[in-house]
Order: structure tokens, then sequence, then C-alpha cells
């Protein structure tokens, strides 16, 4: 529990220990502003930036941030090879602030898909802040739930078990060793999960935005969190007296 704004100094807010976002919109800010796709892209790295920075601050254990999904690749080519060299810019120049801030990187998906240039920089900040232990960054990189559940089932199978558990699945997923998300953000007005976290997002308390990803700063964060402290979370159960 935390003091919340400036505008509530009474307030206090309790902080979701898993934070999942959907980072929407790069596209149509960049359209409405007559920029490139890419520059909607760059734009929204100042707003993941900032996110990392105030969850950190705020408590948050994990965030992980939907940065390329498994269907990203369908893309135009000339769009794709623009985003993995932004990703490898971008994890170059905020391995500085992750160490300072104590920040840990983790990344899920299917690694193995991604440029060599992107896996190299991946590795060498992952390996670089491995002893970190404030928030862990997660970045769903290739990434699909469905693929993933697809692959938690068939290394179970190899594994050679007849009897599966959710436990087993758990311990197969990428996620593995992570708490679910209590809280997923997002942007743009969507009103969908696009294939992500379908298994860890059983219970998860959803908040949708209009905001744009570019524009998603502290004060839209802050206000998602405010909005999941207004949840009764029951878990299937019923609270005392219902």
């Amino acid at each position: 529990m935390i003091p919340l704004t400036a505008e509530n100094p009474q307030q206090r807010l309790d902080i979701p220990r898993h934070v999942a976002v959907i980072m929407d919109g790069n596209g149509r800010w960049a359209k409405a502003r007559g920029l490139s796709r890419i520059e909607g892209h760059k734009e929204g790295v100042k707003s993941t930036h900032e996110i990392v920075e105030v969850s950190g601050e705020l408590g948050v254990e994990v965030l992980t941030l939907y940065t390329f999904s498994s269907e990203n690749w369908k893309r135009p080519r000339s769009e794709v090879e623009a985003l993995m060299e932004l990703l490898v810019t971008t994890i170059g120049k905020e391995t500085t602030s992750l160490m300072r801030n104590n920040v840990r990187l983790r990344a899920m998906g299917r690694i193995r898909d991604l440029t060599p240039a992107a896996r190299a920089a991946l590795s060498l900040v992952m390996r670089k802040t491995a002893k970190n232990n404030g928030l862990i960054l997660n970045l769903a990189l290739s990434y699909g739930s469905r693929q993933e559940i697809t692959d938690a089932m068939s290394a179970i199978i190899r594994s050679g078990k007849k009897r599966i558990t959710e436990d087993d699945i758990e311990e197969h997923l990428y996620t593995a060793g992570l708490p679910d998300p209590d809280l997923l953000i997002r942007t743009s007005g969507e009103l969908r999960l696009s294939n992500f976290m379908l298994w860890q997002m059983a219970y998860t308390e959803i908040v949708v935005t209009e905001t744009l990803w570019p524009d998603f700063r502290k004060p839209q964060y802050v206000a998602a969190i405010e909005e999941y402290n207004r949840r009764h979370r029951r878990f299937g159960g019923i609270e005392e007296g219902s």
C-alpha cells in the first residue's frame, strides 16, 4: 500500500503484483500526425520507458509487455525489420536505466524466431540484469498464447506424463515461476485479448483505455490501477453476506 496522487494525498492504493499491458495504438497515433508507423513505434518507446520506471516506483513485481506478437510477423517486411532494429537499439539504450533501477529483464515467446541481432541483444541484457532483484520486466516477443500452451503440452508429452494436471501445464508455460497477472491494461480502446496470456488471465482484472500507447504515461497508468482498486476480486467465490 502506497500514497496515491497529489490530488488525493490521503488515498492509498493496493498495488497489483503483476501488471500486463497490450500496448496498442502506435500506428494510429502516427497516422493522425501524418507520420510513418515506425515513428509511432519510436514514440511508444518513450511510454514504455516511463511505465517501467513508474512500475518500479510503485512496487509492481512483474510488468509484462506485449511487445511483438506471433501474428505481427504478417506485417510488411519493412515494418518488421524496422521493429527488430528498434528492439535492438532500445534494449541497448535502456540497459543503464535498467541497472540503475534494479530491473531484471526477462523475455517469453518463440525467441528463436527473432533476428540474430535481437536475440543477441536480449541475451546480453538479460545476463547483465540477472542479479537485479527489483521489478521483473517481461517482454512478450514472437509470442502467441495458443503457441505457448501448445509448446507446454508438447513438452509434457515428451516427458512421458500420462495424467496431466494444471500444475504440470503451468510449470511448462513461458511464465513458469511468475504470478499470474492481476491487472491487464489495453490501450487504444480495443476490446479483445489478441491471443495474449489466455491461460494466465483466467481471473485477471481488465482495464481498457481509449488512450493510444504513445500518450499513455504515469497519470493514465495510475488511473488504471485506481480502477483496479475499485474491483472486488472473488475468484469465483462470493463475499460473506452476499
